[in-house]
């Protein structure tokens, strides 16, 4: 950043207060009423106009400066975990059973010191919208606010948004253009046999036998069916039977998920699940029950918005810490959603691999590192002053 936008220590110690306390008061997916509530009164005090309730709990800030007539989008998620948190410092989780394990809280408190930044010494010319996204991890906050008329709402030309990874050296920025993460389906399959008991397994049709079969069967798909260059995931994560020791039960469910990064990987995927399924359950005489739903689009960067990121990371933090062709990773994020709708880029800042957030996302140990949000907010700052000129 520049002398007139430098983070001061005060500034600094503020962003921390703010992301330690949405850290201590977690809040699940479209439940984000506290956070939603802080995230605004910070925005109006910042001076910037604020809408609330943009699908259901999403707070949108947006801050005009001249007569420019570009806008551009940044997206903060605010959503946590339904996980108890196995910290012991003060900040930790007041309420068991959820955290804040995947840094959304940091995530939210880099957007809000850019706002502040900005907001007080911004030099730019244009519209910069802040977008406080409800309900990330299952994969329904970005098409709530998207359904809500966020794009027609606030036109921007491009969107971006930050997530933090533990793995990645504290303070390095990575990213690719193209697919970036992957789309999540989930799938559930119920057989449907003849039970009976253990001792005359001749009189039954064994739903746990066929079970396994498919089990077996579906891990051809990927190694089988698709193309070898093509990447994908198939895995079942739940046998579900109510089960008692001497008697063959009636039905099993199997349930579980895909990650790919094409349509067209996800329709033959579900094509060959669905076809082995049947072939397998009519082969034992048993009826079944097959479902696939599509729960997280692919993050897809477009090219010339990646470029954009890189520089402006590399005049963060140097191109020797700029990694502008990170490997595609098979997780998933609703971002995708809105990069459907516009152009963007999904960037990935280091937490570090030691101390806080030494460990993976989505862990009961996990904590955002609070000393690389001064990077994050210095990344925000700089991509709107670089894109927004006259």
């Amino acid at each position: 950043m520049n002398d007139s936008t430098a983070l001061t220590q005060d500034m600094v110690n503020e962003i921390t207060a703010w992301r330690r306390d949405l850290h201590m008061h977690p809040e699940l997916g479209f439940d984000e009423h506290r956070t939603s509530e802080l995230v605004a009164e910070k925005l109006r005090g910042f001076g910037l106009e604020v809408h609330e309730n943009v699908g259901k709990t999403g707070v949108v800030g947006v801050l005009r400066r001249g007569d420019g007539r570009k806008c551009i989008g940044m997206r903060a998620d605010m959503d946590a975990l339904a996980i108890s948190e196995a910290n012991t410092f003060p900040h930790k989780s007041q309420h068991n059973g959820r955290m804040h394990a995947c840094g959304h809280d940091g995530h939210t408190a880099m957007l809000l010191g850019a706002a502040k930044v900005l907001a007080e010494a911004g030099d730019f010319d244009g519209t910069a919208v802040f977008l406080f996204q409800p309900a990330e991890e299952h994969g329904q906050g970005a098409l709530a606010m998207i359904e809500d008329g966020l794009f027609e709402r606030f036109p921007m030309e491009a969107v971006y948004a930050i997530h933090n990874m533990p793995s990645l050296k504290a303070g390095n920025f990575a990213l690719r253009p193209g697919p970036i993460m992957a789309c999540e389906d989930n799938f559930e399959i119920s057989i449907f046999g003849k039970g009976g008991h253990a001792a005359q397994p001749h009189l039954s049709i064994d739903p746990i036998v066929i079970g396994a079969e498919v089990v077996l069967a579906l891990q051809s798909v990927v190694s089988r069916v698709l193309i070898p260059t093509d990447n994908a995931v198939l895995s079942v994560t739940d046998f579900a039977v109510e089960a008692t020791r001497n008697v063959i039960p009636e039905t099993v469910v199997l349930r579980g998920d895909t990650r790919s990064f094409t349509p067209d990987v996800q329709d033959r995927m579900e094509a060959t699940m669905a076809r082995l399924v049947a072939g397998i359950c009519e082969a034992h005489g048993a009826e079944h029950a097959f479902s696939y739903s599509h729960e997280f689009a692919s993050t897809i960067n477009s090219p010339a918005e990646a470029a954009i990121a890189a520089q402006v990371a590399a005049s963060v933090v140097g191109a020797e810490s700029v990694d502008a062709s990170y490997p595609a990773l098979m997780a998933s994020e609703d971002f995708g959603y809105m990069l459907q709708r516009r152009p963007g880029c999904y960037v990935l800042l280091g937490n570090g691999g030691d101390g806080p957030g030494g460990c993976g996302l989505h862990s009961p140990h996990y904590d955002f590192n609070d000393d690389i949000a001064p990077t994050g907010i210095a990344f925000w700052v700089n991509l709107v002053q670089s894109q927004l000129v006259s």
